[in-house]
């Protein structure tokens, strides 16, 4: 049994992963709310479901996508938000027994559009800077979260006025000039401009019947355009039926303007499948062709029939829509389930829950506790790969590209190309150490993808890059290469910082582990080199063919070339004899600062054609990730008495032919 449990153990976790693949489905008397979150729409330039834009959309609002209904109340009393005396607070931490009900983002995202004033009643506004709950006048009220503050839009309805003429201020000032109050207040601006975009995405926010009043306008559409014509013609004609259809005709131009999903779709002949609309498009459209098109007539039907509460006329429209799509959007439809799935999977949150435990077998492994420790991580770590190169094969198939196409997704293909070399060197070394490595970087570079997908302006990770990045063929070479690279530096630093601290805090690094770790470097070293130099090539025969040129000085392509011409740096050093072990290492960890600037620092600059955005929150964790490794490697440098393995291991010098 003692032998068999690391087995039962990665059994357990596979299982799990497996089982959140299984098909779910809605009670048949309930509202069929996951079949209709599968549905097709058009945001941000692709196609997705209503799931990806409820997830992302909340992302945007809360930074996460749970919108709990419980909670605790001031005297310690659970129970729901409405029901309980402030301050009010989510489960905390220790209360395990406590479930709170929560909405799905589907769930939520259609109570949205469908009864708008019980969804401002929810909170989900994300606000901590204490100066902007000062100005809100928000101190006491609102739900709090581990020191985070939560709150409803009936909590902000006063201020709009007050923060939207804060944030065209705020918007002339460069982003990485603006103060602390500053991003906080256009973090909240973005939030509220989100929210109020979906209220008036599917119908107007203050129809509680659209479906009535489409039939209406639909009805007496004819005696519309007669009375206009009559009007034109100077004859007697129906003027309150013109003023009505002048105030329609208003608010559809307004839904036109605001609306941000495009969900009526191209089905009629001679369409193009580029041919989406907003709600207030397609119903500006059905005046003029004396038509509604299915679609508004299906989501009019939608809302009023979930807003009524009337499941089984929900679940009748929505079956005969997707009766209506089947030949005409058989490609977008199936897509829409597809990423449902992806989401419902979530293979990336599960690889990093699998790398952190991991990570703590293979650490306890070093300690001498149990051989076994070192094979349950080893195997685990396996796993965690084969889930999170399922989810990245499965990112690649709904966007029908390479793995890397914005910088969400090189996090994610950094992470995967680690955990590969990990993996290979704890298969040849077996001592723990790739297992270490692979869990420690594999998490980290996850955690790093999942906040950069909570600072992306739409926050949809599939989104695409800037057209001229968006070439299949340079994708499948140059940035797939390149982005290897980045991943064999990553594991060489990563590497030294093992050899660093076992050497000073700890009596493991013996002669024959210092030697290991030695080759380890300058393996991976030798492998980095080459990906980054052949991707660097690559990457200027792109440039030369997108831009005409094949350097520019571009601070990218600045960065590309320092991290070759710092590996080369690292090679020329070893093979001269001018480092030994300990120098080989602190070259390596330097190489972590060099890398994390050319991946992430120059896309932060503002300038040159590879700029993405300066990102400040990610700037102030590159510069504490930059100090680190610096502190790392002024411990590298210490003397021998300072280090507790005793005998410095850089003694010996092994040679590079022998490596």
């Amino acid at each position: 049994m003692k032998k068999n449990w690391p087995w039962l153990l990665v059994a357990l976790f596979a299982f799990e992963a497996a089982y959140s693949l299984k098909p779910r489905a809605d009670k048949p008397d309930a509202f069929q709310i996951r079949e209709w979150a599968k549905l097709p729409v058009l945001v941000n330039g692709r196609v997705q479901p209503f799931d990806s834009v409820a997830r992302n959309s909340l992302v945007i609002i809360r930074g996460n996508t749970d919108v709990p209904l419980e909670g605790n109340g001031a005297d310690g009393s659970w129970g729901k938000w409405e029901s309980l005396q402030g301050p009010l607070t989510e489960r905390k931490w220790y209360q395990f027994s406590k479930r709170p009900a929560k909405l799905k983002p589907a769930e939520w995202l259609l109570e949205v559009f469908s009864d708008a004033k019980l969804a401002d009643t929810r909170p989900i506004f994300l606000i901590h800077h204490p100066e902007l709950l000062g100005e809100l006048k928000l101190q006491s009220k609102g739900v709090e979260r581990s020191g985070l503050r939560y709150y409803s839009f009936d909590n902000l309805r006063t201020n709009l006025d007050m923060m939207q003429r804060e944030s065209l201020q705020v918007g002339q000032i460069k982003q990485e000039l603006r103060t602390p109050y500053q991003r906080s207040l256009m973090s909240l601006h973005n939030g509220l401009t989100t929210y109020l975009r979906l209220k008036s995405s599917l119908k107007p926010e203050n129809s509680r019947d659209f479906a009535a009043e489409v039939a209406r306008v639909e009805q007496q559409l004819p005696a519309a355009v007669a009375a206009m014509n009559a009007e034109r013609a100077g004859r007697p004609h129906n003027s309150e039926l013109l003023e009505e259809f002048g105030e329609k005709i208003q608010m559809y131009q307004a839904l036109s303007r605001y609306a941000s999903l495009l969900i009526v779709p191209p089905t009629e002949p001679g369409q193009k499948k580029s041919d989406w609309q907003n709600v207030g498009d397609g119903l500006m459209a059905g005046l003029q062709a004396r038509q509604m098109p299915a679609a508004i007539h299906t989501y009019a039907a939608l809302t009023t029939a979930y807003a009524q509460g009337k499941p089984a006329e929900f679940n009748r429209t929505l079956a005969d829509y997707r009766t209506f799509l089947a030949g005409k959007l058989d490609t977008e439809v199936k897509k829409g389930k597809q990423e449902s799935l992806f989401n419902q999977f979530l293979p990336f949150y599960r690889s990093m829950m699998i790398y952190v435990i991991a990570l703590l077998l293979a650490a306890a492994s070093w300690l001498n506790w149990s051989e076994n420790l070192n094979r349950a991580a080893y195997r685990l770590v396996s796993l965690a790969l084969v889930i999170h190169t399922t989810g990245l094969l499965f990112r690649m198939f709904l966007e029908g590209r390479p793995p890397v196409t914005n910088l969400y997704s090189s996090a994610i293909f950094v992470g995967w190309g680690a955990v590969v070399l990990g993996l290979v060197l704890e298969r040849i070394f077996r001592n723990g150490i790739g297992s270490v490595t692979a869990s420690a970087v594999g998490f980290i570079t996850l955690i790093i993808a999942h906040h950069l997908s909570q600072t992306s302006a739409t926050g949809d990770t599939m989104e695409m890059m800037r057209a001229v990045l968006d070439t299949n063929f340079w994708l499948a070479t140059h940035v797939t290469i390149i982005t290897i690279g980045y991943s064999s530096t990553f594991i060489a630093g990563f590497l030294a910082m093992i050899y660093v601290l076992r050497g000073v805090f700890t009596r493991t690094l013996d002669d024959a582990t210092a030697k290991s770790l030695s080759r380890m470097v300058y393996g991976i070293i030798c492998f980095a080199t080459l990906f980054s130099f052949v991707g660097t090539i690559l990457g200027g025969i792109w440039a030369d063919q997108s831009w005409g040129r094949f350097w520019g000085w571009d601070p990218k392509e600045n960065g590309a070339l320092l991290i070759v011409v710092w590996n080369a740096l690292i090679l020329h050093a070893r093979w001269g004899g001018m480092v030994r072990e300990r120098g080989l290492m602190n070259l390596a960890l330097f190489g972590n600062i060099v890398t994390a600037w050319s991946w992430f620092g120059t896309n932060m600059l503002g300038v040159g054609l590879h700029s993405y955005g300066f990102m400040d929150a990610a700037f102030k964790w590159l510069m504490i990730f930059n100090v680190s490794q610096m502190v790392l490697i002024g411990l590298g440098c210490l003397p021998e008495r300072f280090w507790k393995s005793g005998k410095e291991p850089g003694d010996t010098v092994t040679p590079p032919a022998a490596a």
